[in-house]
């Protein structure tokens, strides 16, 4: 069997976007990657397909759009970020699903091939270089909120690490010392890096972290739900629960009203990215505030500047957030 870019990109130890820079000469790459993937694609006797290439200058105008899930209000307003900026720039959509699974967003980029002119990919239980791995040669890539392992990736994300980090450092200025933490779906990026800095606040402020207090949830309102009762079965119950997103707190104030406590007095909540409903929610919730709209995009237009501008450099873009304290948490 022909070697393939991806064998070439695996051996030199490099991403797929690198291997096509340096034998298309589109852009600079450092010395010792273009010596790597020189030497790897002639070890493996690997050549370009120009055919192919031909079939990928030709425009489509057509950019595709592969999210874990599109339901949700966090979703809804990223993908009308998305729609108003490609709508914008004259590019249509085509939009699919991953739900978590390698396999599915392999399918979902094949069947996007040859028919858009490059992929915007949120991806947070995979890395930027392994989803490339899994797609067709060529196809430029942004990604969003998508674990960054290299540094010639593109793409657009938000501080998920500074705003659970400030957060818990407004629950300890309240007076908070024992608090819950409900986890985000097991192994994404984001859901690791919120729990890493409130991990890391509570020991800049003295608290010593502890696994009783950091319980499973998986990002939605039944999550939230189940994971609060554990926590209200705790002989030394903390004061205050920390979900990893809005919906996973919507589920805790659920549990909470239901066990006859009153929210803050009793136990404070608090939630991230701030979806419309937060601010509805009884009481108001306290979150982080993502710019979610702006989050699409800015995600568009540096996808759509990238496919300008071959030869423009890496680029990744971190979005800032901010916190919102409402009743929840006051």
């Amino acid at each position: 069997m022909a070697a393939t870019i991806r064998d070439v990109a695996l051996k030199a130890g490099v991403s797929i976007s690198t291997v096509s820079r340096v034998l298309n000469d589109t852009c600079p790459v450092a010395d010792d990657k273009r010596v790597r993937v020189e030497s790897a694609a002639k070890e493996l006797g690997y050549t370009p397909n120009p055919v192919a290439r031909s079939l990928l200058s030709s425009e489509t105008g057509g950019i595709g759009i592969i999210l874990p899930f599109v339901s949700g209000e966090f979703f809804s307003e990223f993908l009308n970020g998305v729609d108003q900026a490609a709508q914008e720039q004259d590019f249509f959509l085509l939009i699919s699903t991953s739900h978590h699974s390698s396999e599915d967003l392999k399918k979902a980029m094949a069947s996007m091939y040859r028919r858009v002119d490059g992929l915007l990919v949120m991806a947070p239980h995979m890395t930027t270089q392994a989803v490339e791995a899994l797609a067709p040669d060529g196809l430029p890539f942004v990604f969003v909120n998508t674990e960054v392992v290299s540094d010639d990736a593109f793409g657009v994300t938000f501080d998920n690490y500074g705003g659970m980090y400030a957060m818990t450092a407004h629950l300890v200025s309240k007076g908070h010392r024992r608090i819950a933490f409900i986890t985000g779906t097991e192994n994404a990026y984001d859901a690791r890096e919120r729990l890493r800095g409130h991990l890391q606040a509570l020991k800049d402020n003295g608290i010593a972290p502890l696994d009783e207090l950091i319980f499973k949830g998986n990002y939605d309102q039944r999550a939230g739900f189940e994971a609060c009762n554990r926590v209200l079965r705790l002989e030394d119950r903390p004061t205050a629960v920390m979900a990893s997103n809005d919906d996973s707190a919507i589920g805790v104030l659920s549990a909470l009203r239901q066990a006859g406590l009153t929210i803050p007095d009793d136990m404070a909540v608090t939630g991230f990215d701030d979806v419309q409903s937060a601010q509805f929610a009884t009481p108001p919730l306290s979150s982080v505030h993502v710019p979610v709209r702006q989050l699409g995009t800015a995600a568009i237009d540096l996808l759509v500047s990238r496919l300008n501008d071959v030869q423009r450099a890496p680029q990744m873009r971190t979005l800032p957030v901010e916190l919102r304290i409402r009743g929840s948490s006051k």
